[in-house]
């Protein structure tokens, strides 16, 4: 299997990314909510099936239930739809990439904390220096006299905020926490579930479901959902087995040059000089996460 890494890393990133371009076809036909509604939706009952044919459900507990509901929403629901509603006021796919990159730096910094270990310096120095980079990115484009577009370039830090607490839940669950832990399978399904039933009364109440059921939705659907949801998911947890979460991790930053590409092959978006020098600077905040600092024991003298 170690030989078919790269494969595996290639894959994956090219998959995990190609979901913005593929929101990005997608959107004009239908609204975010009612979008993301029909998405999850589609995911739940194919893993419903496929859970129900393997004897894989089994009794747990409302809070097990619940829990892990609450880090789809988050994870799912909220990072999704922040994403769609940037994508939705016109902000190219790139730069909603960028923003929502600093989600892993985040969680470094914060995932100490959360499980009793006292992060470094140089991981909040890190994390700092990446929120520059996606400041003067965002910033040089942002027209001040225009709501829609500060609202536009803002909300995916709401993307940023709501991984970041999804990722910190399931790290406690993982680690200091073990008894709501659930297997990938079971635990996307009521992740996926979660995201249904809150984005279910928007999309029903507030955008009447309206869809427009032409090829080009329909095609960006299934790709969403079986390359995207399935695909870069399996891939994702196939390469946590054959090598440290951290590395995998830090795949995620590879989503902003890729999706960049993908955007100008797919879009004909365009970079702006302050879009390359927002991305250097993200990606020095990232060096400094991944610096490690030897401490000297000094009991051991």
């Amino acid at each position: 299997m170690r030989k078919h890494i790269p494969g595996l890393i290639i894959g994956f990133v090219l998959l995990w990314n190609s979901g913005f371009i593929g929101a990005e076809y997608g959107l004009p036909y239908a609204s975010p909510f009612t979008f993301l509604f029909w998405r999850y939706l589609a995911l739940t009952i194919i893993i419903f099936f496929y859970l129900w044919f393997t004897n894989r459900f089994r009794q747990l507990r409302n809070s097990t239930i619940a829990l892990n509901m609450i880090v789809g929403i988050l994870s799912h629901g909220v990072w999704l739809g922040c994403v769609l509603i940037a994508l939705d006021h016109n902000v190219p796919a790139g730069i909603v990439a960028l923003v929502v990159a600093l989600q892993p730096l985040a969680t470094g910094a914060f995932s100490g904390i959360v499980v009793g270990e006292k992060p470094s310096l140089i991981k909040w120095l890190g994390l700092i220096v990446g929120f520059s980079g996606v400041a003067i990115t965002v910033l040089s484009r942002i027209d001040f006299d225009d709501a829609k577009s500060i609202f536009g370039y803002l909300v995916p830090l709401g993307s940023v905020i709501a991984i970041t607490a999804a990722s910190l839940i399931q790290r406690k669950m993982q680690v200091s926490d073990t008894s709501h832990r659930l297997p990938v399978d079971l635990a996307l399904f009521y992740q996926s579930l979660g995201t249904v039933l809150v984005f279910a009364l928007p999309a029903i109440f507030v955008e009447n479901l309206q869809t427009d059921w032409n090829p080009e939705f329909i095609y960006s659907m299934i790709w969403l959902v079986l390359g995207v949801s399935m695909g870069a998911y399996a891939l994702m947890w196939i390469l946590i087995e054959q090598i440290d979460a951290t590395r995998v991790a830090s795949l995620f930053y590879l989503g902003p040059p890729v999706t960049m590409f993908m955007a100008w092959i797919a879009f004909g978006d365009t970079l702006l000089i302050t879009d390359i020098a927002g991305l250097l600077v993200v990606f020095t905040g990232v060096l400094l996460t991944q610096i490690k600092i030897k401490t000297v024991d000094k009991t051991s003298r």
